[in-house]
């Protein structure tokens, strides 16, 4: 685990008056959190790669750049490769020779053997930088779901990447400017989809996506895709998904069996954490008492050699407190449980230390309990496994089920919707406990009018199209698209996903878990220089799952039950069956008591003013409405204390 940064100029004849080891040692030492243990720069007359190291694999002959036989190809990584040695052994067959044990090594060879087909044969989380010398060809390429971040932009003709903005801030060619259509963007989402970022001109690589630098001329490409296809019509050509293919048909192409489903799936998933239990140095489980991390945990005991460390999270609000059921799993498994609590105290300090290396706005308020869980557990432990992406491919949020319930309501005359049903919700008393009844009818009825991709959107984000025209100035308005939701319209036109809730997977995929839960994760972790791995992103396991018909994943209002069969002998029926409760934290109340000071200060009309992005007037009813449970903005109010957090942080100073 590592953090990359570099550069190549576009024009290799001429040379930038930024080309030198001094920039690139700033922009590492910008990111030493990443990784702390250890430094590698490479220069050539064109281009520069640098890394930090976080020691996981290969402790002792694992450092960076890793080279081909004849140094002609040269890389830098960040994350890391599971089925490298399977992978390396292949290659060694080929004829080609390793110098080392690292998993890095294997993709110089991999480029040599298969060009840019070589990301085919990866299975691993990564982002990577390889510069062919003979061709004067630049590959940067990120992983199939987003696990590891990449940024880059071209300025002055260099094109300049990084695994955070904020080193690529410390390149001198850099302009730092706020991209307000990105801004709008964060507004609706809570954060900032790819390939756009809240900087102006400075770009995110989209999830399984490759970007190529040569003679001058920057493209980038999808080199991967999820298909809901059975496997019987798929062509099969990537290894990695191979096993995915064969184990989602019987042998006559027909779909299996529940029964055959669960049984192939425990083998995907066990195998999928074997993968990723290896490792040179100290590891755990990062175990919230859901199903889903659960389910890593079970797996986990049973291939560790050593009593697997489980580490939670709990909170004194008991509403949003999971701490029992993580208990009750670690029990269940013999784990050696470690626990911590949030408090509302501790909260408003990590707050302002958040501010200070959150380098792009998220106003995902499970980003402090994920760095306060990081922390604890780096005392611990270097690598933790958790349970991502479960929830996007089995289809376990409420919002999927919700789309089953909105043909319905539908249905209903509008006139007994905005006469009679509406009125009765938006009267509803307000509740500041978790996923309260009020919040979530409230938030159905009022995305109801919109098409489905905006609806969806609508229920996980902060701010509708209609509000934020009176959220944003009239010059904000003026200068950027109402299209928010464009990209994610556009992204639809690639999946062969069937089914409506099909599609909003595909999309949360791509958008929500890449660009916030992963992001959120591998921001918090990489600030205290903590691993953690995601068993449920492993290719094989997502292929699988959509190779499935969807009853298989979201049964009734019931979601992930093809998962919950699958584990179902290895965890208790007390686990498989409470309801989804996420990961939140108690803002709504918190911006009545400890945290109003701080967003009185942050969202003080006069500053709202100078700063000319957001209408003083209507955030000052935003608050009064919320401190006096006229409504609950506990959403909204946060995603703009957040953005000034960011914006005193990262813009307000330059």
């Amino acid at each position: 685990m590592c953090g990359i940064a570099g550069w190549a100029n576009s024009d290799s004849k001429k040379s930038s008056q930024n080309h030198s080891e001094a920039v690139l040692h700033q922009m590492c030492e910008r990111m030493k959190h990443r990784g702390p243990d250890s430094e590698g720069l490479w220069l050539d007359e064109s281009v520069a790669l640098g890394m930090r190291r976080l020691s996981i694999i290969d402790l002792h002959t694992g450092e960076q750049p890793v080279y081909n036989e004849d140094k002609s190809i040269v890389v830098v990584m960040n994350g890391e490769l599971y089925n490298f040695r399977e992978v390396r052994n292949d290659l060694e067959k080929r004829g080609h020779k390793f110098e080392t044990r690292t998993d890095t090594e294997i993709l110089p060879h991999l480029y040599e053997e298969y060009g840019e087909a070589m990301l085919e044969h990866i299975n691993g989380m990564f982002a990577f930088a390889l510069w062919d010398t003979r061709k004067k060809k630049l590959l940067l390429a990120r992983d199939r779901f987003g696990e590891k971040p990449l940024y880059y932009g071209v300025f002055d003709g260099t094109l300049v990447f990084a695994s955070e903005p904020k080193v690529l801030l410390e390149h001198p060619s850099v302009k730092r400017e706020i991209n307000t259509d990105a801004l709008r963007s964060f507004l609706s989402f809570d954060y900032v989809p790819a390939p756009a970022s809240i900087y102006k001109n400075i770009y995110k690589l989209p999830a399984a996506h490759l970007l190529i630098l040569e003679k001058g001329e920057v493209k980038t490409r999808r080199y991967w895709n999820l298909t809901w296809q059975k496997p019987a019509r798929e062509q099969g050509r990537n290894r990695v998904s191979a096993l995915a293919h064969a184990r989602a048909s019987d042998s006559n192409g027909d779909t299996p069996s529940v029964e055959k489903a669960a049984t192939d799936l425990r083998e995907l998933l066990a195998d999928a954490v074997r993968m990723r239990l290896v490792s040179d140095v100290p590891l755990g489980i990062l175990l919230s008492g859901g199903v889903d991390s659960s389910t890593v945990a079970a797996f986990a005991t049973q291939f560790s050699t050593e009593r697997v460390k489980t580490f939670s999270i709990g909170f004194e609000e008991d509403s949003f407190d999971e701490s029992k059921f993580a208990r009750e799993v670690a029990t269940h498994l013999g784990t050696e449980h470690y626990e911590d609590k949030l408090s509302v105290e501790r909260a408003a300090d990590l707050i302002l230390e958040i501010g200070t290396w959150l380098d792009e706005p998220m106003s995902d308020g499970s980003l402090l309990p994920t760095f306060l869980l990081s922390r604890f557990v780096r005392k611990y432990v270097t690598v933790a496994l958790g349970g991502d992406g479960g929830d996007e491919i089995f289809a376990g949020y409420p919002m999927y089920f919700g789309h089953k319930m909105a043909r319905v309501y539908d249905q209903i005359p509008r006139f007994l919707r905005a006469g009679v049903i509406e009125p009765i919700v938006n009267n509803l008393p307000v509740s500041t406990k978790n996923l309260s009844f009020d919040y979530k009818a409230k938030r159905f009825v009022a995305a109801s009018k919109y098409d489905v991709v905006t609806r969806h959107h609508s229920w996980f984000g902060s701010f509708s199209i209609d509000q934020q025209n009176d959220l944003l100035t009239k010059d904000i308005l003026a200068q950027t698209s109402n299209d928010i939701y464009k990209g994610a319209k556009d992204l639809l036109k690639i999946t062969d996903a069937p089914t409506e809730i099909e599609q909003m997977q595909f999309l949360d995929m791509n958008f929500y878990m890449a660009e916030d839960i992963l992001t959120k994760v591998d921001r918090a972790s990489m600030a205290v220089s903590l691993e953690v791995r995601a068993p449920f992103l492993d290719p094989r396991v997502a292929q699988f799952a959509a190779s499935l018909p969807l009853e298989y994943k979201l049964k009734g209002n019931k979601g992930k039950y093809i998962l919950k069969k699958a584990v179902e002998p290895l965890l208790p029926k007390s686990i498989l069956q409470r309801p989804k409760k996420g990961f939140g934290i108690p803002i709504a109340e918190w911006l009545k008591g400890r945290l109003n000071p701080l967003m009185h200060d942050l969202l003080a009309p006069e500053r709202l003013k100078n700063q000319g992005l957001f209408d003083e007037k209507f955030v000052q009813k935003l608050i009064k409405e919320h401190e006096t449970s006229t409504a609950s903005h506990h959403k909204q109010l946060w995603t703009l204390l957040v953005f000034q957090l960011w914006f005193d942080n990262f813009m307000k100073k330059f």
